[in-house]
């Protein structure tokens, strides 16, 4: 009886154990708890295991620069960054965030392999047109070309973001918050894409997420 008594107590405080280990915690406001955890756990849910989210209302952040990744996470932990889509699932996820957690997210995400979507049902003349502004800009409209600061496949460079791949509604629904400088002001694109019509903007999206392998 006594044997089964101890049996019992020990199988308690395994199964007690279990239920609080770290590695499996979804608990945002413990600073032990790892960033690859974090990410797969937590993250997960809306950017997808690998970083490449299903669904375009969440970005997709396999291969992001991991300088663009920390400068975001920051902004929203600090409430820098408001734009209505990002703030409303943002800030709280952020909120308690360390910075070596915010590190860890960024190299994490940074590592993992970007895949590219399906294009066979996409207009080449939108393609064309894409690819057109992403090289050379629109010059009529004072629009500078996307490569130089995003780099000649859209991989980013440093704090400017990876847009190869990208989910195309994402892009045009960003592009459209800096044109109306509601929730991420004091960025160069606030002053890029605020002359791009909707086709124009339709075309870029387009072509990022469809990107030449």
């Amino acid at each position: 009886m006594q044997c089964k008594k101890i049996l019992m107590a020990a199988a308690l405080v395994m199964l007690g154990a279990s239920c609080s280990n770290i590695e499996r915690s979804r608990n945002l406001s413990d600073p032990l708890i790892t960033a690859r955890t974090l990410a797969e756990q937590v993250c997960s849910n809306c950017h997808g295991i690998d970083g490449n989210s299903v669904s375009p209302t969440y970005p997709r952040l396999a291969g992001q620069q991991a300088a663009y990744i920390v400068s975001q996470l920051t902004n929203f932990r600090g409430h820098q960054r408001s734009d209505p889509a990002g703030s409303e699932y943002m800030w709280g996820l952020s909120r308690f965030l360390t910075d070596e957690q915010i590190n860890g997210l960024a190299e994490y995400y940074s590592k993992q392999t970007p895949r590219r979507a399906d294009v066979r049902k996409i207009d080449p003349a939108l393609l064309a047109t894409g690819k057109e502004i992403f090289e050379k800009g629109v010059p009529e409209q004072n629009v500078i070309a996307c490569m130089p600061c995003h780099g000649p496949r859209a991989e980013g460079i440093g704090a400017f973001p990876r847009l190869a791949y990208q989910h195309a509604d994402y892009i045009v629904k960003q592009l459209t918050v800096f044109q109306d400088n509601v929730g991420r002001p004091g960025t160069p694109m606030e002053f890029v894409a605020h002359p791009l019509t909707g086709s124009e903007k339709n075309s870029i999206a387009a072509y990022l997420q469809s990107f030449p392998e």
